[in-house]
């Protein structure tokens, strides 16, 4: 049984792609749940406090199933990529219309410095794969991989918003995919001086 927290949660995310942000009250919400109004205010300090909580929930399933692929796959630059774009895609194109809320909602809960400590678990991550898989290169310093980390998040991410959000037509996503991939291994192994990975 879901946590009251995730119910909230839940409930707001449907609530939210049904009707929009602005139309949905915190009372819609606690009713739809099947709880009391006090019982939102335990958890969340105002309806703008879930748009950075839903964003947390749906980037935390995504960074999840993309260290699932890629603990299962070779630890090379292909797999790691491959399980980014994958995982990427596919949680945004189920998570698109309330991805696209998102992005407006984060100006009502103070600024993009949240998106930041939202995602920093994934540049972390993200780094400490990049390093494991480049190590051999000397060019390769610890500063360089914390920018080649966020470059790589946000062009993945981009290319997916690009496909699910802008409406880019089913038959062109493959290519689209295939172009990302092809575009980031060949950018980073020529930053890394080395066309092996």
């Amino acid at each position: 049984m879901a946590s009251k927290r995730e119910k909230i949660l839940e409930t707001s995310m449907a609530l939210f792609q049904e009707q929009g942000y602005e139309k949905t009250s915190v009372s819609q919400i606690v009713k739809q749940a099947g709880m009391a109004q006090g019982t939102f205010y335990l958890y969340f300090k105002s309806k703008n406090a879930l748009v950075s909580a839903i964003a947390n929930k749906i980037f935390d399933e995504q960074l999840a199933i993309i260290r699932t692929s890629y603990d299962k796959k070779d630890r090379n630059l292909d797999s790691l990529l491959t399980s980014m774009i994958d995982a990427t895609f596919a949680i945004t194109e189920k998570h698109k219309d309330v991805i696209s809320f998102l992005y407006s909602g984060f100006a009502y809960d103070q600024s993009f410095s949240t998106w930041e400590e939202i995602y920093r678990p994934y540049y972390e991550w993200l780094e400490d794969a990049l390093y494991i898989i480049l190590e051999r290169d000397e060019g390769s310093s610890s500063n360089s991989l914390s920018h080649l980390s966020n470059f790589i998040v946000g062009l993945v991410e981009h290319g997916a918003e690009t496909c699910y959000l802008s409406g880019l037509p089913k038959e062109e996503i493959t290519a689209y995919r295939n172009d990302l991939l092809a575009f980031l291994h060949g950018s980073i192994s020529t930053m890394s001086g080395n066309n092996n990975h």
